[in-house]
Order: C-alpha cells, then sequence, then structure tokens
C-alpha cells in the first residue's frame, strides 16, 4: 500500500491514466472517472477487457496516474474478489450516479469490468 492521501481527491472529477501501448510501447493517456479507497484507485471499464487502455495494463502493469497536479506511479491489476468488485462499483455509482445503499446499481456500474490501481509512490 502506498503512504499517499489519495482521499484528498476522492472529490476530484477526472483522473489520467497513462498506460504503454502492448505492441508499442508508447505511452497513452485517457480521461476516467474514479473511486478512492485506500491506497487503491478503482475504474470501471465500461468495454470490459476488450478496452485498449485494459488491454495495455494487462500487458504492461505499471501506470502512471495524474490528479490535478499530482503524479503517481501505480501497478494496475483487475480486481476479481468479489467483495472489492462490490467496493469499486459502489464507490463509482456512489460518485458518478448517486448511487445509495439499498438502491439498485445502474447496468454500467453492475456491468463494468472493475480496475484496481495500486499507488506505490508519494507524489
Amino acid at each position: 500500500m502506498s503512504d499517499v492521501n489519495l482521499s484528498t481527491f476522492a472529490q476530484e472529477d477526472y483522473c489520467y491514466l497513462t498506460t504503454r501501448g502492448r505492441r508499442t510501447g508508447n505511452p497513452h493517456e485517457i480521461e476516467i472517472w474514479f473511486g478512492v479507497q485506500g491506497g487503491s484507485l478503482y475504474l470501471l471499464s465500461g468495454s470490459g477487457a476488450a478496452s485498449d487502455w485494459v488491454k495495455n495494463l494487462l500487458a504492461r502493469p505499471q501506470v502512471r496516474v495524474r490528479i490535478r497536479d499530482a503524479h503517481f506511479d501505480a501497478t494496475a491489476r483487475l480486481v476479481e474478489d468479489a467483495a472489492e468488485q462490490a467496493v469499486a462499483r459502489r464507490l463509482l455509482a456512489a460518485k458518478y450516479y448517486h448511487w445509495e445503499t439499498g438502491k439498485p446499481l445502474n447496468d454500467w456500474a453492475s456491468t463494468a469490468l472493475p480496475v484496481a490501481l495500486d499507488v506505490s509512490a508519494t507524489p
């Protein structure tokens, strides 16, 4: 886990994820929604493993994240644990769709592929 206090960035609308191309090795940056829990950022891929950014991080899990003017190194992974998947889905649904406990998740939050970025460096 990280010594970075990611919670200070939790209300930001977007983060910027830079992966390395799985074929070229070139950097690719996307703007994406995120949630924060402990030392990890959680993302949801609506296109699942078919998204280029997911394919890239599966090939090269070392990624870079920017939130405002802070930069973080992180290790990306698919979230396979059911309890952690639920955390990721609820975090993003609450942040972007005002989901509340006891209500069903929307289609995107319930079907998108959860990805964790485990932050490893101080900004």
